[in-house]
């Protein structure tokens, strides 16, 4: 911990330097983007409002037209009343001009055609229904087209009585050079003078950090000396800064304590330690004890001495409270030694066959097993294998209340690549979503009796195998534990 101290300490002037860098380089950014937003924004209004002002004289033209000319005002004689005026008008305001009779077809246009030409679409049903649709009887429709956005309005043709007579289509080619010279100039500016502040922040966090950092380095040489077994002197140094004066001072108040602290803080550790243990044995013996009480219980109800199979059913039972007295025994073994849980002995088994033969020991109609083969052979310990299974299987009929009409715990095994997946299914209360991340502590538990352990036990059997336990749960539904193990076929 104190060699930690000293490396942030020591650490602190490269913090400076970072820090003030990072600022440097998020605000140029920060006002880089800002900047870039604002030219796009100003270049999108220049020419929104360009067209508009086209758009309007060319309107005002044609007002004029149609109210000096000799054709009747008809949608069909817009073709020959713009004959000659409509290329006069694209010259005098530099822009295409198309006109459209009220059904989206073309009837005049200042581009230029030749015989070879396809015939010009429509406008699409969709841009006539907007532009009949809208309060101003105007739409722009805008497309980029390989990178290049373009514009084009349609707006309604009406004579002195206001009556609709065509559709006016002008197309409007945006050219942002101007405003992307205008940006280009000022980002190289904006470099440049970040560039310079880069260069003064350099020198000024130098000088800063060497200024704050040179009480902080004797202090980190002191507490470098520091030794939690041996006699630990007092620091004496008189800062400049009261943040440092109150470091010294905290450091000095914890070496006054630090001697008497270190003999209780042994002894406590000692006596955890011995009750964590006796939490763990007393854990361990009383696991296997709730099935075989269920074992006993099912045989007083169902043992029937006249049924023709009487002699397998009593090889059953006798054989599951075997296997749970032998866990019992070995745990008792190793706590008698002063050794852990017992020690792994592993055996080539049946992975179906004994998952089958644990959750058998429960004998509740509403514990179902399930498996997709007969047979998925591993090579692990049989004991703690059935330790896994029946403490999840207990755990789940923990989570169902008692009052709970429809009851369901699902057990099912099956081969998943070169692994094992057994999974634990129960429609329980589920576990609460602040309870998720603490599942697997040791004396953590949503119960209202036992220590927490067996969870944390498990973990720790299935990692010694370098497998996995996880879990699925949606409060008030029900919880999916799922274990995971190497399938290892020697």
């Amino acid at each position: 911990m104190l060699n930690n101290f000293k490396m942030s300490m020591l650490s602190l002037r490269t913090r400076i330097f970072l820090s003030m860098i990072v600022l440097i380089v998020v605000a140029s950014f920060l006002l880089a983007s800002i900047s870039i937003i604002q030219f796009k924004n100003e270049a999108k209004e220049y020419h929104q409002e360009r067209l508009e002002r086209k758009e309007n004289a060319v309107k005002e033209h044609i007002n004029y037209v149609l109210s000096t000319t000799t054709y009747p005002l008809k949608t069909g004689n817009l073709d020959l009343i713009f004959k000659d005026k409509i290329h006069e008008l694209a010259q005098i305001h530099k822009i295409e001009i198309n006109i459209y009779s009220l059904d989206g077809k073309l009837l005049k246009s200042s581009k230029e055609s030749f015989a070879v030409d396809k015939a010009p679409p429509p406008i699409p049903e969709y841009i006539l229904k907007l532009v009949r649709s809208s309060i101003e009887k105007r739409f722009v429709d805008i497309k980029t087209i390989d990178g290049v956005k373009n514009r084009s309005s349609y707006s309604l043709i009406k004579d002195e009585k206001f009556k609709p007579l065509g559709i006016l289509n002008l197309p409007y080619l945006e050219d942002d050079g101007y405003y992307d010279n205008e940006l280009n100039t000022f980002l190289i500016r904006l470099s440049q003078v970040y560039s310079f502040m880069l260069l003064v922040a350099f020198a000024l966090a130098y000088f800063l950090s060497t200024y704050i950092t040179k009480s902080l380095k004797t202090i980190s040489d002191r507490l470098e000396e520091t030794n939690l077994d041996q006699k630990n002197e007092k620091i004496v140094l008189e800062a400049n800064s009261k943040e440092v004066n109150f470091l010294i001072k905290a450091y000095n108040g914890m070496v006054d304590k630090l001697e008497t602290s270190a003999v209780k803080l042994a002894q406590s550790e000692r006596e955890e330690a011995w009750r964590e243990m006796a939490k763990q044995v007393a854990h361990e013996i009383k696991n296997p004890l709730t099935p075989m009480r269920l074992t006993v219980q099912s045989f007083q109800r169902k043992f029937d001495p006249t049924a023709p199979d009487v002699k397998q059913k009593l090889n059953d039972y006798s054989e599951t409270l075997i296997q749970q007295i032998d866990t019992m025994t070995a745990v008792a073994s190793a706590f008698s030694n002063f050794a852990s849980m017992p020690a792994q002995q592993n055996e080539t088994l049946n992975v179906v066959e004994v998952v089958e033969l644990s959750v058998d020991i429960f004998n509740e109609e509403y514990i179902v097993f399930e498996s997709q083969e007969q047979e998925i052979i591993s090579k692990m310990d049989r004991t703690q294998l059935i330790r896994v299974i029946t403490n999840l299987v207990k755990n789940a009929t923990q989570a169902i209340p008692e009052s709970q009409f429809h009851k369901s715990i699902v057990v099912s095994v099956k081969r998943r690549n070169d692994n094992v997946e057994i999974a634990v299914k129960d429609n329980g209360i589920g576990i609460q979503k602040q309870d998720t991340g603490r599942i697997f502590e040791p004396k953590f538990t949503t119960k209202t009796s036992g220590m927490g352990l067996g969870l944390g036990i498990i973990k720790n059997i299935i990692e010694n195998y370098k497998g996995t336990i996880t879990f699925e749960s949606t409060y008030g539904k029900g919880t999916t534990f799922r274990v995971s193990l190497p399938i290892t076929n020697s």
